[in-house]
């Protein structure tokens, strides 16, 4: 059996940032239209965060019973491993996205029913990630799918929910927090096309190969970066998200210098870390200086 710390990096922790800077922009996109609601903000995060534990569990369980993480650099593979039966991680991934699904219900019946359908469709984007027949994961979507669900839909959603209104200010937030959850990612992609290859997972990274998945890093980082340029004609408060700068640098450096593998795997890690210190940022400067 797993041990407790087992389970606990099988969650795959160092992916939390994309869960909880999406909301954090949001609530500040929500605060910048003067509708900032504390509450709503945690049950947004409830749900952010128990869906990617959900889904984190899921791709561990369905890439596990597939033999795709039977060679595989990276953070703990439960079932790949073989250190958990597969059924009890598949019953973690339904416990989480039941969590999230239950939160996500509250959340959307303070705000607005219609959402408890935008709750479907993440919950069979998250299973259906790695699972099912056909895992679009598997097709080379999965960058596209991080981008909408912890992008446009985590930091719109989050907004709507609390200010029962989006704004271009809160979409421009929304294309940059997409941009750095994707670039986490193509990252961890990136150190796995070897393995995805031989494995039959054709990523996006599989697809393009080796050097055009590092231009499409470092664009994904140019792009957030440009978007929080935008974000300074709502509020010039907003270029103190550059502070976020340095640890995308440093985040890129092993993309930059060709490393392969386990070298890099704290390139997940700092563009995680970016992320949130940009979403903070930039929530400090839309609630500093409200629309």
């Amino acid at each position: 059996m797993a041990s407790l710390a087992e389970w606990i990096a099988g969650a795959r922790p160092r992916t939390l940032p994309n869960a909880i800077a999406p909301v954090i922009a949001g609530t500040g996109a929500a605060a910048w239209l003067g509708g900032a609601d504390v509450g709503r903000a945690l049950l947004a995060l409830l749900v952010a965060v128990a869906l990617i534990v959900g889904v984190n569990y899921a791709n561990d369980y369905s890439d596990g019973i597939r033999g795709t993480d039977d060679e595989r650099t990276g953070p703990v593979r439960l079932v790949g491993a073989r250190l958990a039966a597969p059924a009890a991680v598949r019953a973690a991934a339904a416990g989480a996205l039941s969590v999230a699904a239950l939160a996500g219900l509250a959340l959307a019946l303070l705000a607005a029913p219609w959402l408890i359908a935008v709750g479907v469709v993440c919950l069979a984007g998250a299973w259906l990630y790695t699972g099912g027949s056909r895992p679009y994961g598997y097709a080379g979507l999965g960058e596209v799918a991080v981008f909408v669900f912890f992008g446009p839909v985590a930091v719109l959603g989050t907004q709507y929910t609390q200010a029962l209104r989006i704004d271009a200010v809160g979409a421009v937030a929304a294309v940059a927090a997409g941009a750095l959850s994707s670039a986490v990612l193509v990252a961890n992609n990136l150190r796995d096309i070897p393995t995805d290859a031989a494995a039959g997972k054709i990523t996006l990274a599989v697809r393009l190969g080796d050097r055009r998945t590092r231009r499409l890093f470092a664009l994904l980082l140019a792009g957030a970066g440009a978007a929080t340029l935008v974000l300074t004609a709502a509020t010039p408060w907003c270029a103190a998200a550059l502070v976020a700068t340095p640890l995308a640098w440093r985040a890129a450096a092993p993309v930059r210098a060709g490393r392969r593998g386990a070298a890099l795997i704290p390139v997940l890690r700092d563009t995680g870390l970016t992320l949130l210190v940009w979403a903070l940022a930039v929530a400090a400067a839309l609630s500093w200086a409200p629309g």
